[in-house]
């Protein structure tokens, strides 16, 4: 049975992780094939927008499989300089698609620096959050302590990441971890709602988007602006902005070249 199902359908890929017997937990072999995914999810054109989500209803993703992921025999050195092994299942996600995250359940640990690394996120009711790596002598790693002070107010962050206390959904959106609550029968409609409607746009334009939010956070505002005027001049002459104009003007549903 595959750790990961995979389906792509009108330029949504949903990436379910499927170990509901251990919580979704993300043992050796899924973490190679989450590589493999994310390697796929950026050079392939037919996918624009990606959903994480977990089987079941129990749990999104508890993180490592604290069973089957002891340290390893080699150094740290050898597997991050030799070898280049990212070793967090999260570390090379970054891509300029747009990814959504539908929470259904539990995501402590890694589940919440899944969460982090996606542009929108989606709670079931039912959903429960943290960072819980402090109680296990450990800290995050898969890039949440530098993303979530980022997105969230400092103090709700260094709440989580300290304490390593679970949350509710309700505290999430309080927080501002998540866009919407809903019921668990109304997550996937939602997050596939939410895909659709961002596959519907031009591509360009929307990992431009993306792209400058992402870079935009790290540069002093004067430095920010002026790379919007330089994208913009650089989408301005495109095919698709062209064929936005005339489609308007035709009262008819764009044809998006990605050119």
């Amino acid at each position: 049975m595959a750790n990961l199902n995979i389906t792509v359908e009108d330029k949504v890929c949903v990436c379910e992780l499927n170990r509901p017997h251990a919580m979704n937990s993300i043992d050796p072999e899924m973490r190679e094939e989450l590589y493999a995914f994310y390697d796929r999810m950026k050079k392939d054109d037919d996918i624009h927008v990606i959903i994480f989500t977990g089987a079941g209803d129990k749990a999104f993703c508890t993180g490592a499989d604290l069973k089957k992921t002891m340290p390893p025999k080699e150094s740290y050195a050898e597997l991050l300089l030799g070898r280049g092994e990212p070793g967090s299942a999260f570390l090379g996600l970054e891509t300029d698609k747009p990814i959504i995250c539908a929470v259904n359940g539990y995501a402590l640990a890694g589940g919440t620096e899944l969460l982090c690394a996606c542009d929108i996120a989606i709670a079931s009711e039912n959903a429960k959050f943290g960072l819980t790596e402090v109680k296990r002598g450990s800290i995050p790693y898969g890039g949440s302590m530098q993303r979530l002070p980022r997105s969230i107010a400092k103090s709700d962050a260094m709440l989580l990441l300290l304490t390593g206390d679970i949350i509710d959904a309700q505290e999430a959106l309080r927080m501002g971890l998540v866009s919407k609550v809903v019921p668990h029968a109304d997550l996937m409609p939602t997050a596939l709602d939410i895909a659709r409607r961002i596959a519907r746009n031009a591509p360009l334009a929307v990992r431009a988007v993306k792209q400058l939010v992402v870079q935009g956070q790290d540069l002093p505002l004067v430095h920010a602006l002026h790379i919007d005027k330089y994208m913009y001049g650089i989408l301005k002459d495109t095919e698709d902005r062209i064929e936005g104009r005339v489609a308007f003007q035709e009262k008819r549903e764009p044809v998006w070249k990605g050119r």
